[in-house]
């Protein structure tokens, strides 16, 4: 068994609500965590039509069941509970008026949000999953991450793309459609595909709206439906300055590097091609958003680049941390100018660039070259922030 990182509190008295991406593996754990837990699986068809047509049967169900919830009973799972919104008034009452401890979990609250359903005023603590990192895993292998990518059932399979094609077709253009209120796949589709292409980079919606046929209003709306369902994530410039002018446009990084493989229409990611310092750079990326998502939620993730060109992947907190990314096995003096213009304009803790160098070493002037495992582990250590 693999024991994830995102551990919810067994001995809470709390109401949470876990998010998380389809096949992030929300379902596994809390299987894993609660497997004697009252749940409700609303991607079971049965369980959808009678709680879709009549919410209060479950407050019926669940009284009848459990009239009194003590301390050392499980939380009450309630699995992709935005698929029926009226169930979190049911939900309320039950915590005001019963203290039961609900775990509620979905893939995405934009339907919830949208359709103004009742988000338990506070009453309900926020956790997230993300899929697989490296200490998740004794033997994570990085050729595996940045081809299968990370979600768990794609990353442990031994032919992932028939997989990874069905979660496209089946899940992003159909169902997140769906929640675009569109009924036009296929410039859905196009968008998916530009929005692969220009993973990692800063977002022209004018362009991308050439690329795909769809007005560039339109665009952003799709943008803002795939950060809804937590597919993608905006990085957004580091914007203090003293002297130099800085690029003011946010990055876009898709939630996952197999997903983005294969919307690229790449069959296979080769050590040393471009796509791989692509995908090496979005490796790093989800580490990062997953540690910070997991153990450090109050830094904030930017990336810093001036008008002039010099750039830095990604910063942490304010500027106290640089992290450049150069999937080289020999990292020299032109990898590291981002890093060094960064140093005339702010005072930095520490500089670092992740490579695939084999072994750690630091410059005269105090910037740190990891090899990217060696790196992975101190971030998991608590040694890096």
């Amino acid at each position: 068994m693999i024991k994830r990182i995102q551990d919810l509190p067994l001995s809470s008295q709390h109401t949470c609500f876990l998010w998380g991406a389809r096949q992030s593996g929300k379902s596994t754990l809390l299987h894993e965590l609660f497997p004697h837990a009252i749940r409700y699986d609303l991607l079971l068809a049965d369980v959808y039509i009678r709680l879709i047509s009549r919410p209060s049967s479950m407050r019926e169900e669940l009284l009848a069941r459990l009239p009194v919830q003590t301390f050392s009973d499980d939380p009450i799972v309630i699995d992709e509970v935005q698929k029926v919104p009226p169930l979190l008034d049911e939900i309320h009452w039950l915590i005001e008026n019963k203290k039961y401890r609900f775990i509620l979990c979905g893939s995405s609250a934009r339907k919830l949000r949208r359709g103004h359903a009742n988000l338990l005023g506070g009453r309900a603590v926020r956790y997230e999953l993300h899929g697989f990192v490296t200490a998740e895993l004794s033997d994570f292998s990085l050729e595996k991450a940045v081809n299968n990518g990370l979600l768990p059932v794609h990353y442990l399979a031994s032919d992932p793309q028939p997989l990874i094609s069905a979660y496209v077709g089946d899940y992003l253009r159909e169902e997140v459609a769906a929640e675009a209120l569109t009924r036009n796949v296929s410039s859905f589709s196009r968008f998916l595909e530009a929005a692969a292409l220009s993973n990692g980079e800063m977002i022209s919606y004018a362009t991308i709206s050439r690329d795909c046929g769809v007005s560039a209003p339109t665009v952003k709306a799709h943008y803002e439906i795939l950060c809804d369902t937590l597919l993608g994530k905006f990085v957004e410039p580091y914007r203090k300055t003293r002297k130099r002018r800085l690029v003011t446009i946010p990055k876009f990084y898709l939630f996952d590097p197999g997903v983005t493989r294969y919307l690229s229409r790449i069959p296979r990611i080769e050590s040393g091609s471009s796509a791989f310092g692509k995908a090496f750079e979005h490796f790093i990326f989800c580490e990062l958003r997953s540690y910070i998502s997991y153990r450090r939620p109050e830094i904030e993730l930017t990336y810093w680049r001036t008008s002039s060109g010099f750039e830095v992947d990604f910063l942490l907190g304010d500027a106290e941390i640089a992290i450049e990314t150069k999937a080289s096995e020999a990292a020299n003096n032109n990898h590291l100018k981002g890093l060094r213009a960064l140093a005339e304009e702010h005072t930095c803790r520490s500089r670092i660039l992740v490579s695939l160098d084999p072994c750690r070493r630091k410059t005269e002037d105090g910037i740190d070259i990891i090899p990217w495992r060696t790196f992975c582990d101190s971030l998991w250590g608590g040694e890096i922030m």
